[in-house]
C-alpha cells in the first residue's frame, strides 16, 4: 500500500506552551485521527545553525535532535501540514511517499 511518511526535525528542548513540542505534534496527530505517530531521539545531530547536539559525556547537550515520524494516506498528511504551521517555528518537515507493509494486526 502506497502512503506519505511525514518527518518533522525538531529539537527535544522545543516547546508549545511550556510542553514539549513533539508531545502537541502527537497529539494533535491523533485528534486528526492520522493511523500513527511515533517520537524518536537522536544521539547526536545539528541543524541550520550548524551546532553540534550530542550525547557524549564530555560535550553533553540537552537539546538532541528529535524526530516525529507519522505515516498515513498523502491527503490526510498533508491536511495536517497547517497544523505544523502554527506549532513549528525552527526545524525541517520531510515528505516521502513510501510503501507500507504490515504486519500483525491493527488496533
Amino acid at each position: 500500500m502506497r502512503a506519505t511518511r511525514l518527518s518533522i526535525f525538531i529539537g527535544a528542548d522545543d516547546r508549545w506552551r511550556h510542553k514539549p513540542l513533539y508531545h502537541e505534534i502527537v497529539r494533535r496527530a491523533r485528534e486528526a485521527g492520522l493511523a500513527g505517530a511515533t517520537v524518536l531521539t537522536g544521539i547526536e545531530g545539528y541543524g541550520a545553525a550548524s551546532r553540534i547536539h550530542t550525547t557524549r559525556l564530555l560535550n553533553l547537550s540537552e537539546d538532541l535532535p528529535v524526530v516525529v515520524l507519522i505515516v498515513d494516506a498523502d491527503e490526510r498528511v498533508r491536511a495536517f501540514l497547517p497544523q505544523l504551521d502554527e506549532l513549528v517555528e525552527e526545524g525541517m518537515v520531510v515528505l516521502d511517499e513510501v510503501e507500507v507493509v504490515r504486519y500483525g494486526k491493527a488496533e
